[in-house]
């Protein structure tokens, strides 16, 4: 490579071996009141699953500096194609965007600057749980609730956004929550032969994860984010709280998860065998909730 000296006075050269893993650094902050802990753990497990960000060297998120008004951080990773560089950093950058706002931490402003934001109409609407009572009340599985259950639960639930690319559950993960898709849609995929297969596309209203939060079983599934989305998540303590002051819920949405599950199979039509799944789930509700 011939390089004039011209060049060299006037441009900075990095070099970047072919073939190799090469590292890249972006910088970010959050506020002092966000445990450092907690934000390298986020960062970290965000980062890694970028497109482009190598699974061979695991990203290091480090403090760099306690600046005036933030705690100051760096991430470095390793790419595997050194000549994406420039979208990776900024996939790297959404990531981050991303799962602070679920995770609830903030990017830090200057302390001399007073920052004021004003929440749009539709951020307005949900925030006093109009938006998320009415998505709640569309769920077919959620149909034997009363108008007061649907609100209670819906108070309870909690929205998480996620970026196009990003896995919301992971196959084999342990959980006791499910989700409903309240803006975009998610792909429902599993493993064949190494390879991730999308076996369904799930719009809004749609739900998954059930079986994890009413029996307690693993996720069965990978769901990833097919365009940013916002989903709805509803916990066990959430459940928990209505079947104690309902337990006549836990026959009824027995039955109709088992409806449902026998609507998706090859025989739809077997009243025995929706029964029968009934009475299991029946019973598998309530020992995984402690009503017996």
């Amino acid at each position: 490579m011939l390089v004039s000296k011209s060049s060299i006075a006037k441009e900075a050269i990095e070099v970047a071996p072919r073939g190799n893993l090469n590292a890249r650094l972006v910088y970010f902050n959050t506020l002092y009141t966000d445990s450092p802990a907690k934000t390298i753990h986020i960062v970290r497990e965000a980062v890694r699953e970028a497109d482009n960000v190598s699974e061979k060297i695991t990203p290091i998120v480090r403090i760099r500096d306690l600046g005036e008004s933030s705690i100051d951080f760096e991430v470095k990773y390793w790419l595997e194609d050194y000549a994406r560089y420039n979208d990776t950093d900024a996939l790297v950058r959404q990531r981050i965007w991303y799962a602070f706002r679920r995770a609830g931490i903030r990017f830090a402003f200057p302390t001399r600057t007073l920052h004021v934001e004003r929440k749009a109409q539709m951020e307005a609407a949900q925030m006093d749980g109009r938006g998320f009572i009415d998505r709640l009340s569309a769920v077919d599985i959620f149909a034997p609730l009363s108008v007061d259950e649907t609100a209670r639960l819906a108070q309870a639930s909690a929205s998480h956004i996620f970026a196009p690319g990003e896995t919301v559950i992971r196959a084999g993960d342990q959980g006791s929550s499910m989700f409903v898709v309240h803006n975009g849609r998610v792909a429902v995929q599993v493993t064949d032969n190494g390879r991730p297969r999308t076996v369904a596309v799930l719009n809004e209203g749609d739900f998954f994860g059930e079986m994890a939060l009413f029996t307690g079983e693993p996720r069965t599934a990978n769901v990833v984010a097919l365009e940013e989305t916002e989903v709805l998540e509803i916990g066990y303590q959430a459940m928990k709280h209505l079947f104690a002051t309902n337990p006549d819920l836990v026959e009824s949405l027995s039955h109709t998860i088992a409806e449902r599950r026998a609507g998706l199979s090859a025989r739809p039509e077997d009243k025995e065998a929706v029964a029968e799944e009934s009475a299991g789930l029946f019973n598998s509700i309530r020992r995984f909730f402690g009503l017996d």
